[in-house]
């Protein structure tokens, strides 16, 4: 029995010391996990600032759009459409003639729809004398088809902006039926995207450069880059609007074309050391 017991607390003890070591080494390993993952208060990640740049550059536009429609009415799709292709002729050839490359018109869209009209048929009675009234009722009525519209939409871009007043007033002798713009754009805008962009940039770069200075640190790698605006901003715009069968009153030979401005903003992330 007293063997027994002897052996019995020669496991004991050794099962101990091994609770011991088996605790010991899990605790160094949770230890250096903690100390890897910055729990005691330091950081693997690299500091950051980060600066806002503007940039903007204006230029005056060089390409007028205008946006026209052709409508006409008949009692069949073909001479519907026949008188939208007189109409159209009328329209190029005063384009051509203005010097309005083919390259630039464009058909934006073509269609044409049936036009019904809701009729009642009335019996041919005469009222009753002294009254006024017809002791008959109309019947409910019907959607009848009374024939077809055609319409095209052609846009134009006009090169010689000078011209687009004149061009318009043409147009609308021409018998177009809708007439919009001129819009002034740039016909080469993303050059000047490129330009605004790049003045954004050195806009950052410079209040990075001060402020890092200022603040005695040093900037190491850019760690992200976002930009936002880029887009046109005009100034100065005409525009002459004219609808079915109306020709626009006085219009100007010349109307302003003003400035556009392109716009650009960034955002820049350094690290700091």
């Amino acid at each position: 029995m007293e063997i027994f017991n002897n052996e019995q607390s020669k496991v004991s003890k050794a099962f101990l010391v091994l609770i011991i070591i088996l605790s010991a080494y899990f605790a160094v390993r949770i230890f250096s996990e903690i100390k890897k993952d910055s729990m005691l208060g330091e950081s693997n990640q690299p500091a950051t600032i980060s600066f806002s740049g503007h940039g903007e550059v204006t230029a005056v536009p060089d390409i007028a759009n205008v946006y026209f429609t052709i409508s006409k009415d008949d009692t069949t799709v073909k001479d519907a459409q026949a008188g939208v292709a007189i109409v159209e002729k009328k329209a190029l050839d005063l384009l051509k003639v203005k010097g309005v490359a083919d390259k630039d018109i464009k058909t934006a869209d073509a269609s044409f729809y049936p036009k019904y009209e809701y009729q009642k048929t009335c019996p041919n009675t005469p009222p009753v004398s002294g009254t006024g009234f017809s002791p008959f009722y109309c019947d409910n009525g019907k959607q009848v088809l009374v024939g077809y519209t055609a319409s095209e939409s052609i846009t134009v871009k006009i090169r010689n902006t000078d011209d687009a007043g004149a061009i318009i007033q043409e147009l609308g002798t021409a018998g177009v039926s809708n007439l919009s713009g001129p819009n002034f754009t740039i016909d080469n805008e993303d050059g000047l995207k490129a330009q605004a962009r790049k003045k954004a940039i050195d806009d950052a770069k410079t209040k990075a450069e001060v402020l890092a200075k200022d603040l005695g640190v040093s900037l190491g790698k850019i760690t992200s880059f976002n930009e936002s605006g880029n887009y046109p901003i005009m100034y100065g715009r005409a525009d002459v609007m004219m609808s079915a069968g109306m020709a626009p009153k006085a219009a100007p030979a010349v109307l302003p074309a003003g400035q556009n401005t392109i716009t650009s903003d960034v955002t820049i992330t350094y690290e700091i050391r």
